[in-house]
């Protein structure tokens, strides 16, 4: 049934409890707080992404490297070039953190992350290049399935990390704020039965 698509994002909507606010003879909707939905909502978050390296069952590579977490700080962290330190270290197995990536959503990616937040687990997308000992160097953080897909097949390396708490709020409300839904069209069947029984 179609109302099961909505159901992560029609939850948001019924958990607010919204108040109808008339104003220059129109209708402006608004929380119970009265604040426009988006209101509070940030025009961007600055991420951070850790990488764990631990040996490779390769013949050709030494390590072999997987994205395990991602950070997000909001708009509080000052923007800076991407880098990279060792956090932690365990035998053979190591994590860095790569920060200085900001996150934005753009309109134009609704749809795209509107089916995100629909999947059994929203994913960040980390899109990295790979030096020849298959080392990656992450350039982007996304939240749009297309644009990393559109990465991928253009030969660079996209990781997938579980979305955290935070930027699935950030991006639900983005997407309410500005995204409507298609309903699917049912196609008419052709009534062969009809079609049979007309006489020759």
């Amino acid at each position: 049934m179609l109302w099961r698509l909505f159901c992560p994002i029609a939850q948001l909507v019924c958990n607010l409890r919204y108040q109808v606010r008339i104003s220059s003879g129109s209708e402006t909707m608004t929380t119970a707080n009265n604040h426009r939905v988006g209101d509070d909502n940030p025009s961007k978050f600055n991420v951070s992404v850790i990488m764990q390296q631990s040996p490779s069952d390769s013949p050709w590579l030494e390590n072999s490297w997987e994205a395990v977490g991602l950070i997000a700080a909001g708009e509080t962290l000052r923007e800076s070039d991407a880098k990279s330190s060792q956090i932690h270290r365990k035998g053979v197995i190591a994590r860095f953190l790569y920060s200085g990536f900001t996150l934005k959503l753009h309109r134009d990616e609704c749809e795209s992350y509107y089916y995100n937040l629909l999947s059994p687990q929203p994913h960040c997308y980390v899109v990295a290049n790979l030096d020849d000992q298959g080392k990656p160097e992450p350039f982007l953080v996304s939240l749009s399935y297309d644009e990393a897909h559109a990465y991928l097949e253009g030969d660079e390396t996209v990781y997938t990390v579980p979305m955290p708490a935070e930027l699935y709020r950030w991006t639900e409300a983005f997407v309410l704020e500005h995204y409507t839904p298609k309903k699917r069209s049912k196609r008419k069947r052709a009534d062969w039965k009809s079609s049979q029984q007309r006489p020759q």
